[in-house]
């Protein structure tokens, strides 16, 4: 009894230090001449470590394609069927119980966006989107799903008027009649403000009264730095100054506690004549300098140390988009999964692990399990067939002597063994891909490039008729009753050492 109360208590604590985690998601765009399958697509997320993204429908190819992938998923409601949600009870219903209920818990779904921009794309169907937001809600609440999907709608920074000095920010008010019930259903839910920033456009628009190294995220001089006159707090970019433009708004408000989730922001890597700044040293410059910014929790001016998770936009260009040619330039990635760019992402975590133009790794987490950490080299060195030799003492990766450092040359190992197969770097969630070589010394590791930068540690995968249990990237941790059976056994050590 008492180890299943230490269990329970351990998930408990899991999921809630994950729920408060910042997190960098990429938004999926589908307006492609050549769109890959919802397969090539989860692969592709995968393998660059993409663990949150929103989608601009609910299309069952890709939610079924998510299931049972740990992605973290934010569907939406398209605008052209707003109108008929925010009208009928029923069909509300009817669109949750077929693109809810029906994928989850298997995926992952996280948010309902309702409707996107709708004040400036959809303008007639604004006075029944608070309707809408409530009709979804009910429909959650329906099927007990209320606390674990929350229900918003993505809002333009551009319906924030007077947004420099932030502290002087307020919305439209002719669109108050809709934003205050909106605001109020928002903090009753316990949802955020949904916000799509993009400094490019606000860069664009003041024809070079902005500086660009502002809109970009690169660091200024403290004599470059925008100073709001009231609150005299220093903004060093654009980002920041929206965001906390958007709390001094809802501020005005009388809302205060409504947390924002920025949906969508990016730069253009390409653009016509007339936009000479979406370039692939600028997209590349904003998209890494944001990663960066979010991932270490920086915060704002306002509120410092308070994580804005943020999507970056897009994962594809979309070649078929309407408007300039920036529009159809916004992605990371071609349809076939290359870089449009490689990301400076160096020391900033292992989302978007596409900063080298070849080569990942696989290493032990930050602040991972120790026990974990050590059950997982176990299995490696074990059933997952890794050569585990250079670990010894006197053996040139012996040292550093610890957990860690040995897990990870261990996961590295099994990783390259397996051809770097999505997948094959996770561990029961103790290992993560990274463009970081971890070699060190004389202790270099499988995919390390040599002097002449040839690969070193010629690897071959475990043959499929090993008689290994499991050859999975997994092993030890692959089914539910195995990763079941290893929790609960080191809960019991846990107790006995306790």
């Amino acid at each position: 009894m008492a180890v299943l109360l230490l269990l329970l208590l351990l998930l408990a604590a899991s999921s809630t230090s994950t729920a408060d985690e910042a997190f960098i998601g990429v938004n999926i765009g589908t307006e492609l001449s050549d769109m890959p399958h919802p397969t090539q697509v989860v692969a592709l997320l995968k393998a660059q470590q993409i663990r949150h993204i929103r989608l601009y429908d609910a299309d069952r190819g890709m939610l079924v394609a998510l299931a049972d992938s740990g992605i973290q998923v934010i569907v939406s409601i398209p605008n052209e069927q707003l109108l008929g949600i925010g009208q009928s009870n029923s069909t509300a219903a009817n669109w949750v119980s077929q693109n809810i209920v029906a994928h989850y818990p298997a995926t992952n779904i996280t948010a309902i966006c309702v409707g996107s921009e709708v004040f400036t794309t959809t303008p007639n169907a604004a006075k029944i989107l608070v309707n809408a937001l409530k009709y979804v809600q009910s429909a959650l609440v329906a099927s007990n799903l209320e606390r674990q999907i929350k229900v918003s709608t993505p809002l333009p920074s551009s319906i924030i008027l007077d947004s420099f000095p932030p502290s002087q920010a307020f919305f439209n008010q002719s669109l108050n009649s809709i934003l205050v019930p909106m605001l109020n259903f928002l903090q009753s839910t316990g949802s955020y403000l949904m916000l799509n920033i993009y400094p490019y456009y606000d860069y664009m628009r003041t024809d070079g009264v902005i500086p660009l190294d502002y809109a970009l995220l690169e660091p200024l001089p403290p004599n470059k730095e925008a100073v709001d006159s009231n609150s005299l707090l220093h903004y060093t970019n654009g980002f920041d100054a929206v965001v906390d433009a958007a709390y001094y708004a809802m501020a005005s408000l009388n809302f205060t506690n409504i947390p924002i989730l920025v949906t969508e922001s990016g730069w253009p890597s390409k653009g016509d004549a007339s936009e000479p700044d979406a370039t692939l040293e600028n997209a590349n410059t904003y998209n890494s300098n944001l990663i960066r910014h979010v991932l270490n929790k920086t915060g704002t001016p306002k509120h410092p140390g308070v994580a804005v998770s943020t999507f970056i936009y897009e994962l594809y260009n979309e070649d078929m988009k309407a408007g300039p040619l920036s529009e159809k330039n916004w992605g990371l990635f071609d349809p076939d999964g290359k870089p449009i760019y490689v990301l400076h992402l160096t020391g900033s975590g292992n989302v978007l692990a596409n900063d080298t133009s070849n080569q990942t790794y696989c290493t032990a987490k930050d602040g991972a399990d120790k026990k974990m950490l050590q059950a997982a080299i176990d299995w490696a060195c074990g059933p997952g067939k890794v050569n585990c030799s250079a670990l010894l003492q006197g053996q040139p990766c012996y040292e550093p002597d610890n957990v860690f450092a040995h897990a990870t040359y261990a996961f590295n190992t099994y990783y390259h063994q397996m051809g770097e197969a999505p997948g094959s770097c996770d561990f029961n969630g103790v290992a993560a891909v990274t463009t970081t070589d971890p070699s060190h010394g004389s202790c270099v590791f499988p995919g390390s490039l040599g002097k002449n930068d040839t690969m070193l540690g010629n690897l071959t995968a475990p043959s499929m008729n090993s008689s290994s249990t499991d050859s999975s990237a997994y092993g030890f941790y692959g089914d539910p009753f195995t990763r079941i059976a290893t929790m609960i056994g080191f809960l019991i050590s846990s107790a006995v050492l306790l």
